[in-house]
């Protein structure tokens, strides 16, 4: 996956959306920071990040999604937006 660069405009994006995070670390992973994105981005947000990344890369991130990120509307609609439907089940837990 190709990966996403700081620049002020992502920088200023990772803090919102990853706020719990410095964004030179939110940005470092990126399936993890686009699992984010998928769940908490605005329209605008989402066109920041897809000058940077296509839809394949968007089905990897969901394909690697740690669980518990993204919410099931946001799943649903993200897997059927690019070309998954019916969606595949979400990530899971496992614990232990």
């Amino acid at each position: 996956m190709k990966t996403i660069p700081l620049t002020p405009a992502t920088e200023a994006l990772a803090r919102r959306l990853v706020w719990f995070e410095e964004p030179e670390e939110a940005l470092s992973d990126t399936v993890r920071f686009v699992a984010y994105a998928l769940a908490r981005a605005t329209h605008e947000d989402m066109k920041l990040v897809r000058a940077f990344l296509n839809d394949d890369d968007l089905r990897e991130a969901l394909d690697h999604a740690p669980p518990g990120i993204i919410d099931p509307r946001s799943w649903a609609y993200w897997n059927i937006r690019l070309g998954r439907d019916p969606p595949p089940p979400p990530p899971k837990r496992r614990l232990g």
